[in-house]
């Protein structure tokens, strides 16, 4: 029934329901980026990772505790005190006091200290792959933030594309020039639109959470203005350069650690074959014949049965283990490489496509769509599919940019720093 109040036109009414729930979203966060005094880039976001991450404080702590094996494996064996009674009686009893040391033989101190000191060489190195490791993830959430920051502004920039389809379909419907249906067909799209720029908000705001929890507990709300552009990609060094550097990647080195120590136990355990010297001296007095009397001695195990075989053998098969994956891990990394730089160029191939005109041809089409539809040389339908066009044009962009970030983040997890970033970062 016509009540002779003019209807507020759809698209006016979903766009300020948008606007309210942009400006719950923008709340959380808006302030904080009206009020921070410089943009946070990923060397400064790196540097807060580095000392508040508690993953990476407690690895530093490997190091210490290998270094206290170390001492301990050099310490020498503690001499032993005794005293002994024969015959209780206090006229005939004889007393004993007697000192023994052990020497150890075989040359085991020094078997022990050079494992220990395998030990302190493999804490470091990884700590150091710890912190490759933390460098790929704050990568990971940085450019993740920057990424859907795009995404966000993107999704909006098509819900207002949208909305101004709504605007130009409802004005034809009115003047007569159009049909219901197409009316119908531009909400439909608008709603569509307008979904999915709520979903890219919402990724926006976990992609900063993620990022806190990467960066650690002393960030405020104050650095949540990122410094730097999502498709500000890093020249990576070429494939051959890649696999010429992977013998010296922390991965490896703690290989070839790890073999190190391993053989470093086999002889930890040849040296136990050989059994320990003991050396005692003491004094024994008589109290039936008051005299006193001293005593050495020396003992040593007879090596009949017991000779540390067992022990041995398994050393022996440990180090072995140690040499075959050595052998893995340099496979396994040679042919991550080598997909993660495939990846890298496909990706790198693709953005240069879409920045080099797709992007705009997109933009353009949908344009002149909409104009010829306004003249009335074009249905809406020609909007419709010109709006998908640019809608996937930059799903797919954002896709690219999302594929060589992930192919940097993998090569950033085994070589550490490669980036060759503009001065602000």
């Amino acid at each position: 029934m016509d009540t002779g109040v003019e209807e507020e036109p759809l698209s006016r009414r979903y766009s300020k329901r948008a606007e309210g729930v942009f400006l719950a979203v923008v709340l959380l966060f808006g302030t904080a980026q009206a009020n921070a005094a410089t943009p946070l880039t990923l060397s400064e976001a790196w540097q807060q990772a580095l000392q508040s991450n508690p993953s990476l404080q407690a690895g530093e702590r490997n190091v210490g505790i290998a270094e206290g094996e170390r001492k301990q494996a050099g310490v020498l064996p503690n001499p032993e005190l005794s005293w002994e009674v024969e015959d209780t009686r206090s006229d005939t009893r004889t007393t004993t006091v007697q000192i023994s040391q052990p020497i150890e033989l075989g040359g085991k101190r020094g078997a022990r200290i050079e494992l220990a000191e395998r030990g302190i060489d493999g804490a470091a190195i990884g700590q150091e792959q710890l912190r490759n490791e933390l460098r790929a993830e704050v990568v990971a959430a940085f450019q993740g933030v920057l990424l859907a920051q795009m995404r966000q502004a993107l999704a909006e920039q098509s819900q207002t594309l949208s909305e101004r389809g709504v605007a130009v379909v409802e004005a034809r419907v009115k003047a007569g020039k159009a049909s219901a249906l197409e009316a119908s067909r531009a909400r439909l799209q608008f709603e569509e639109v307008r979904l999915e720029a709520l979903r890219a908000r919402d990724q926006r705001l976990n992609a900063m959470s993620q990022l806190l929890a990467v960066i650690g507990p002393q960030s405020s709300a104050a650095e949540w203005v990122l410094g730097g552009k999502a498709e500000d990609l890093p020249s990576l060094p070429g494939e051959a350069e890649l696999l010429r550097r992977l013998d010296g990647v922390a991965p490896m080195r703690l290989a070839e650690i790890e073999i190190a120590r391993q053989e470093a136990s086999v002889t930890v355990e040849k040296s136990q074959r050989i059994p320990d010297l003991i050396v005692s001296l003491g004094s024994q007095y008589s109290s039936e014949d008051r005299e006193r009397v001293n005593l050495v001695g020396l003992s040593m195990p007879l090596p009949l049965f017991d000779r540390n075989q067992g022990n041995v053998l398994a050393a022996s098969r440990r180090a072995d283990q140690a040499r075959d994956l050595r052998n893995a891990a340099y496979m396994r990394l040679r042919s991550e490489v080598q997909q993660a730089h495939q990846q890298w160029r496909t990706a790198q191939g693709a953005i240069r496509g879409f920045e080099g005109g797709l992007l705009r041809s997109a933009d353009a089409a949908l344009e002149s769509t909409t104009r010829g539809f306004q003249m009335g040389k074009f249905g809406f339908i020609d909007v419709l599919d010109a709006q998908r066009t640019l809608i996937d044009v930059r799903s797919r962009y954002l896709q690219a940019l999302e594929e060589a970030l992930d192919a940097w983040v993998r090569l950033e997890r085994i070589y550490g720093d490669l980036s060759v970033r503009a001065d602000s970062y």
